[in-house]
């Protein structure tokens, strides 16, 4: 991996994630753990589970360093089989469930997965591929289907001892994988190390996660913005109810019923719940802090939150990369909810031209950021993970954010456009090359320009801009049919425009800029 270091934390941790976890489930072991749909498990079951995963794979073969990939929903067998890989040593590689069978196949292959996890609602997704899985057959685990070459996960786990494995773990082992969700091409595999994700847990204590905590999560396991919050709650000992498939009403119902006192939410999640129109009706007093990233929420949207949903909102702005974080603290600055909030503590922030140079304080530039949590680099790309950092005068390396922002003279960040052609929707990172490649690998298609404009559903959305070749007569429709079909569920477009051309630079870029104008005009 390359050479840079990360700043040193303010408490260098003592323990790893593992062993907090551990302690957790000694501590309180009737106390609920797990809770998905009508299965509950406590403190004592959930350890036991994860012992017997974590022993499965040590019988197979997999421990210290080796990589374990999963695809499947949340659910109570997704949490076991994320912990029980790290309490084996090994590193956790969380598939999206949004990307494309192309796609996952790639991760699985990059990553050089030792083991696989896979649930039923995805078979579909996995089945192009599964031929050519690069492991044994008692290494891919069905969690919830029997099929032929498929080991059953119940049967496994029988198999398998209950005590824990106490596998020594250093705090420069790999913890896990996140894989950008790319349509072509390689993804970009973000490796952590358990030294960072030791070091997020400074915030357990102060932000009431807990013995006494009931956090809700609707947001997928395979998101570092899920995992930010996942974790927290497994060290503090909480109890962890996990929605398969996020619904604003049930989510609210389940708030109710359960006391939920903590959250993490996407801002298009938070737009969907407030607009629930009997809202008020539910009773929300349990709820004490509130968490939001993924993307910017809107300042009306939080001002509306703060107004009739109890507990702090705190909206965390970041990349997965980790290095530069901002935060929030919404309730307590009420005039700057148009911002992404302050450095996180320990956090350094920069802002650079085009030039590479740090603009003045107040000017837009991009956002480059250096902390205590930092990725190790992209899995088994040391020239990528080069191209992402800035050093400063004193050779210190910073992860480039690819976002464009400025700090105001009380240090709070305000964003602005991105440099890197990124398109969030729902939460998840859609990214305009990958589309545009599709869709210019259509012999019918001369140009292509994907843009990001809003969307009351999903905040944003992709659309097609493309410019057909003289002798082609096909329809917007069939143009955004036949892209579609080849994309993941996540990165569709939402619909193809023709143009007679698209506007272009002196130099030939294509200034997106100016197509996506008329529809932030109208938003």
């Amino acid at each position: 991996m390359p050479t840079f270091t990360p700043n040193t934390p303010e408490a260098p941790p003592q323990i790893t994630v593992v062993e907090m976890m551990r302690q957790a489930a000694k501590r309180r072991p009737e106390a609920e753990a797990i809770v998905c749909e009508d299965r509950r498990l406590t403190w004592a079951q959930f350890d036991a589970r994860v012992n017997r995963v974590a022993n499965a794979l040590i019988a197979r073969g997999i421990g210290k360093g080796d990589r374990v990939a999963a695809l499947a929903p949340n659910s109570g067998e997704y949490a076991e089989i994320f912990a029980g890989t790290l309490r084996a040593g090994a590193c956790i590689v969380p598939l999206s469930t949004m990307a494309s069978s192309e796609a996952l196949e790639k991760m699985v292959a990059d990553s050089g997965a030792s083991a696989f996890f896979l649930a039923e609602a995805y078979r579909d997704l996995a089945a192009p591929f599964e031929a050519r899985l690069a492991m044994p057959e008692t290494a891919r685990i069905a969690i919830d289907f029997s099929a032929p070459g498929w080991a059953d996960y119940e049967t496994v786990l029988a198999e398998a001892s209950d005590k824990d494995p106490l596998i020594e773990i250093d705090f420069l082992d790999p913890f896990n994988i996140i894989y950008s969700s790319g349509t072509t091409g390689t993804p970009k595999g973000i490796l952590h190390n358990h030294q960072m994700r030791a070091v997020q847990q400074a915030s357990v204590q102060i932000n009431g996660y807990d013995d006494n905590a009931r956090t809700l999560l609707s947001t997928p396991l395979y998101s570092n913005t899920t995992i930010v919050v996942f974790l927290p709650s497994l060290v503090g000992g909480a109890a962890i109810h996990l929605m398969r498939k996020f619904d604003a009403r049930e989510y609210l119902k389940i708030v109710e019923a359960e006391k939920i006192t903590h959250t993490m939410l996407v801002p298009v999640q938070y737009k969907r719940i407030m607009d629930i129109e009997d809202f008020d009706s539910f009773e929300l007093g349990s709820m004490q802090l509130k968490c939001s990233t993924s993307a910017p929420l809107r300042a009306d949207v939080k001002a509306d939150v703060l107004a009739r949903f109890p507990g702090r909102l705190v909206e965390f702005y970041g990349l997965t990369e980790g290095g530069g974080s901002t935060v929030l603290e919404a309730s307590e600055y009420p005039d700057k909810l148009d911002t992404v909030g302050q450095a996180m503590p320990g956090t350094e922030l920069r802002f650079i031209g085009e030039d590479g140079k740090e603009v003045p304080q107040g000017e837009v530039g991009e956002i480059v950021g250096r902390s205590a949590t930092m990725m190790s680099g992209y899995f088994g790309r040391d020239d990528l993970t080069a191209e992402y950092l800035w050093h400063d005068d004193q050779g210190r390396a910073f992860f480039r954010s690819g976002d464009m922002g400025a700090m105001d003279k009380d240090g709070f960040v305000k964003l602005s456009d991105r440099k890197k052609d990124m398109i969030i929707s729902g939460g998840l990172n859609i990214y305009a090359d990958d589309l545009e490649k599709i869709l210019l690998s259509d012999e019918d298609v001369s140009d292509a320009a994907v843009i990001g404009i809003p969307s009351e559903a999903w905040g944003e959305t992709p659309l097609g801009l493309v410019v057909l070749r003289a002798s082609a007569a096909r329809s917007a429709a069939d143009i955004l049919a036949a892209a579609n079909a080849r994309l993941g569920k996540s990165h569709r477009l939402s619909a193809v425009e023709i143009r007679d051309e698209l506007p272009r630079s002196a130099i030939g870029k294509i200034l997106k800029r100016e197509l996506r104008l008329p529809y932030m005009e109208n938003a």
